[in-house]
């Protein structure tokens, strides 16, 4: 009965991710990563930043310093999109290239250098270039 319940779910995850592959929320748990994106409409309230209403989305994790915004985005087809990230005091942005693998991988990569730092042992490091990011359930 749980495998069939499980199945189930998967199934249905599977077809709603096929009809908007550009609404989820992907993470990099290794890196500390997350990534919440909607393409489609407005309507990811960022944290800390709620006084200016719903974006499309926001990076940030585990020890990533600050809140990075989607500023703007391109949507090349079903398979890849290229996002511009803003910092949450605007000073530097980050462009990232996504791109779909399979139902639940998708690889990022940065674009122009990597401007994205996060703490590791009490300094800043330039996050990896590329990482691959899960859909989290």
């Amino acid at each position: 009965m749980k495998r069939i319940c499980y199945l189930l779910l998967a199934l249905v995850t599977i077809v709603a991710q096929a009809a908007e592959p550009w609404k989820l929320h992907l993470t990099n748990a290794d890196e500390g990563v997350n990534l919440h994106i909607d393409l489609y409409e407005e309507s990811i309230t960022v944290p800390s930043m709620e006084m200016f209403g719903p974006m499309n989305g926001y990076l940030n994790g585990k020890g990533v310093y600050g809140v990075w915004t989607v500023t703007s985005f391109d949507i090349k087809n079903e398979q890849i999109a290229t996002l511009r990230l803003s910092n949450d005091l605007g000073s530097e942005t980050q462009s990232i290239r996504l791109t779909w693998q399979n139902d639940s991988t998708y690889l990022m990569e940065l674009q122009d250098g990597v401007v994205v730092k996060k703490a590791v042992n009490r300094k800043l490091v330039k996050i990896l270039p590329k990482m691959t990011l899960r859909v989290k359930q």
